[in-house]
């Protein structure tokens, strides 16, 4: 289904609010208060049953004369706003105002507001995770230190999650280094582990396969080998 006919299925249903979407971005639109009044007359009338209201009705409501009323229709037909769509009825040829260019740019505003809340979500938990080395190596990051971890996201292409975990395997090996860090991250991109499921599988994996029985009086503790990422060579 292409995208006006899913936003006019939507639309139809009622599962877009466009009211709440038209005033929340219009002015992002540079549609003027007064361009936005008419524009919701517009739609009051077609959801009324009155596709296509004349100048001097919609002047009726808005107490502005027809001349100006015709004139904002030209310019936001002019700017893409809204268009004349016919259609042929038993034979019959109709004309309606059409709001779907509207409903359009109002969806293209949206996808660009959930655009920017990611990138804010992004790089608030790309702010964590230098958070996370510092509390971790109980001392404030060095310029190099800061410099390489930004590399592995934005050259190496580690997610602020997959960082974490391989901050956590080197947790638990003891050995708190960025090289070992660094060494992780690399043997991971080698297997091309890229997410968080797949290097939590991955490590648990590996463990279930290195999991050692030591002899002791009860026969009953076990200890887990853990990896050795600086000595991994395959």
């Amino acid at each position: 289904m292409k995208q006006p006919d899913r936003l006019q299925k939507w639309i139809e249903q009622g599962n877009v609010n466009i009211s709440q979407l038209f005033f929340q971005f219009y002015k992002e639109l540079k549609i003027s208060d007064e361009e936005a009044m008419l524009l919701m007359h517009v739609h009051a009338f077609q959801q009324a049953g009155n596709p296509f209201p004349t100048p001097d009705e919609i002047g009726a409501r808005m107490m502005c004369s027809q001349k100006s009323v015709t004139t904002m229709l030209q310019k936001l037909m002019q700017q893409g706003f809204i268009a004349i769509q016919q259609d042929t009825v038993n034979d019959i040829l109709t004309e309606s105002i059409s709001l779907l260019p509207l409903w359009n740019r109002l969806m293209d505003c949206v996808d660009q507001e959930v655009y920017y809340e990611k990138v804010d979500s992004q790089k608030e938990m790309e702010g964590q995770v230098f958070q996370l080395f510092e509390q971790e190596f109980g001392r404030f990051l060095s310029p190099m230190e800061i410099e390489t971890i930004s590399m592995w996201m934005d050259q190496d292409g580690h997610t602020p999650a997959v960082i974490r975990m391989a901050l956590k395997e080197a947790v638990i090996s003891q050995k708190m280094s960025l090289r070992y860090v660094d060494r992780i991250l690399f043997e991971w991109k080698k297997k091309n582990i890229r997410t968080s499921s797949e290097v939590t599988k991955h490590a648990a994996t590996f463990r279930e396969k290195n999991i050692q029985i030591q002899p002791v009086a009860d026969n009953t503790a076990k200890k887990v080998k853990f990896y050795n990422w600086l000595e991994d060579r395959n």
